[in-house]
């Protein structure tokens, strides 16, 4: 059995239907039980509540071999994935496996690296199998302008000239599908990246050769960004992803990996296939 946290979202839905794919049994918790009915008519089995709730995860834990422990960005994530990783401890768990970033290193400053990277030493800590999957970007982050590209052929964020090794959720996914069934990942911390180092200005020359009209990327400054998003993030959230995209614009990614073939097989997703895979949504 596979216990599953952040099932309904970006990569951990991804996850979800590539291991039902490979016929693997699972269990998801879920706080919002609409959200996941595919999941269950799937076969998925649910279980209904909150990660902050010990009970509600021994629950789910309960019988569970292999864990995966995605928790969205937040000031209680930290202490959350400890909790998490002393039950699964306490129920017998043999692997767990960690979404975390590339971001996520010792000497990290940011907030959401630095809670990332004490879940991790505190994983690493605690005598259990682990593996961590660290990306640095999702393509699907760009579905977030897609209304902006189709109607201004422009889309606005505040990174500067920085650069990313953006991955898709659908590789992530893959490779998270993999850790969680496959053997020999037992103390990997593997660095996801797609296959090309973009700016924002890349990816904006990636979407004009798609689309056949130019698209053009708008450096936001940060402050008009934090204006834009106030009341759509809590305030921990908005500072913390604040200092994240503040990150990339001033330092950003200067390589990428070959870990996805590695584990795969195959080459990685490219934005222009991204592109060409959601052009609906551009056009």
């Amino acid at each position: 059995m596979i216990f599953l946290t952040g099932a309904t979202g970006k990569i951990g839905r991804e996850t979800a239907k590539q291991l039902i794919e490979k016929g693997a049994s699972l269990r998801a918790l879920v706080r919002d039980e609409a959200r996941a009915v595919d999941l269950r008519a799937a076969g998925v089995e649910l279980v209904v509540g909150d990660i902050a709730d010990a009970s509600i995860v021994s629950q789910g834990l309960d019988g569970a071999d292999r864990v995966f422990l995605l928790l969205p960005n937040g000031e209680q994530q930290e202490a959350n994935e400890k909790q998490f990783t002393d039950l699964a401890v306490s129920a017998g768990v043999k692997h767990l496996v960690k979404m975390s970033s590339m971001e996520s290193v010792a000497e990290a400053e940011t907030p959401i690296p630095r809670a990332h990277w004490a879940a991790e030493e505190y994983i690493r800590a605690s005598g259990l199998d682990w593996t961590m999957v660290k990306p640095n970007f999702f393509m699907q982050n760009l579905l977030a302008s897609a209304g902006s590209i189709k109607a201004q052929r422009k889309f606005f964020l505040p990174m500067g000239d920085g650069t990313t090794g953006m991955a898709d959720a659908r590789d992530i996914g893959a490779v998270c599908a993999e850790v969680l069934t496959g053997e020999g990942h037992a103390g990997q911390s593997y660095e996801i990246t797609g296959p090309e180092v973009l700016s924002f200005f890349d990816v904006a020359d990636r979407f004009s050769q798609v689309l056949g009209e130019k698209v053009e990327y708008v450096p936001l400054p940060m402050e008009q960004f934090r204006e834009k998003m106030t009341g759509i993030l809590v305030p921990w959230h908005l500072n913390a992803v604040c200092e994240l995209f503040r990150e990339i614009s001033e330092i950003g990614l200067d390589h990428t990996t070959d870990t996805f073939k590695k584990l795969m097989g195959r080459d990685p997703i490219s934005l222009k296939q991204f592109i060409e895979d959601n052009l609906a949504l551009y056009k």
